[in-house]
């Protein structure tokens, strides 16, 4: 499935061509395809290993960047987060950089999965806190680590009105779109964010939250880290049920510019991902659609 005009393609005979050349002892492990997010596809390998390799070259830096800062980010966190085992080269069949990582065992997070959902919200709440005051250590909001969530709603507006133009055409019949961009501006018109900047995930999506024994486990997919203003990565909590959205609001007791600021980044998230994945990505528009309409109900009980 190709999602982007620059995109390398993927497939296992790649994938075994590159670990021949490069940890030719796992060449041989079984390989199996493990997914393929907007940004990455993946292959496990063996038992306890996950080929990441990423679509375009703007994700081979994001590549680097969890090569680099995960490591250092791990000895902080309570909560697993991936581990990369092999910083992958360029070649001339692949000419962007790869991980391996150490397989972490979990399932989505989901209403099959989660067992109690305000003690997930609970629990989330408490990891995006433990990243967040995790020391810079030198790191500032400069080339791979300015990723565009962790700065001020203001110079996206143009793409985002364009956007919900876009689901005006779209999804316009099913979703009140002026609503949303009601949102969108209410945020726009509060001051900008004054708090100190703070290492972030990026993308706490469910999909990116591994659940065992029906709580949270683990947290993958950094390929959004980056250093800024909190108030995006709490945007990803109109994905989770009610009951969760609550308590990770009241366990971090968000004031209420920070969580309209957090609302309209998810407003912008869900209809930037309808305008640019509508013809080629229906699972993940889907996802957004309901992202969407989780925040038009939960803005019409506030």
């Amino acid at each position: 499935m190709t999602l982007h005009e620059n995109e390398i393609a993927v497939d296992e005979t790649l994938v075994r061509a590159l670990l021949k050349a490069q940890r030719p002892e796992w060449a041989g492990l079984p390989l199996s395809p493990a997914g393929a997010g907007t940004d990455n596809t993946m292959y496990r390998l063996g038992h306890d290993l996950l080929v990441r390799l990423p679509r375009t070259a703007d994700n081979g830096q994001s590549a680097r960047k969890e090569q680099e800062w995960l490591p250092r980010l791990a000895r902080h966190l309570a909560c697993p987060i991936p581990e990369p085992v092999h910083a992958g080269t360029p070649t001339d069949a692949f000419p962007m950089v790869w991980s391996v990582y150490r397989w972490i065992d979990g399932d989505e997070a989901s209403p099959d999965t989660v067992r109690d959902w305000a003690a997930f919200g609970t629990d989330l709440a408490a990891s995006v806190r433990e990243l967040h005051r995790i020391d810079l250590m030198g790191a500032t909001r400069t080339d791979d680590l300015s990723w565009y969530r962790g700065g001020s709603l203001e110079p996206c507006d143009q793409w985002i009105t364009r956007c919900l133009n876009d689901c005006r055409a779209t999804v316009g019949s099913e979703l009140d779109v002026d609503t949303l961009e009601q949102l969108w501006r209410a945020a726009l018109a509060l001051p900008e964010p004054s708090g100190p900047h703070v290492w972030l995930h990026g993308d706490l999506k469910p999909t990116n939250l591994l659940v065992r024994e029906g709580k949270l486990h683990a947290v993958i997919d950094f390929g959004g880290l980056s250093v800024g203003f909190p108030d995006a990565e709490h945007s990803t909590v109109w994905d989770l049920p009610p009951q969760a959205r609550q308590a990770y609001w009241d366990t971090l007791n968000l004031d209420d510019s920070t969580w309209t600021r957090a609302r309209a980044w998810a407003v912008a998230v869900g209809v930037s991902g309808i305008s640019y994945y509508w013809d080629t990505f229906p699972a993940f528009v889907a996802e957004c659609r309901a992202r969407l309409q989780a925040i038009l109900a939960d803005a019409a009980t506030r």
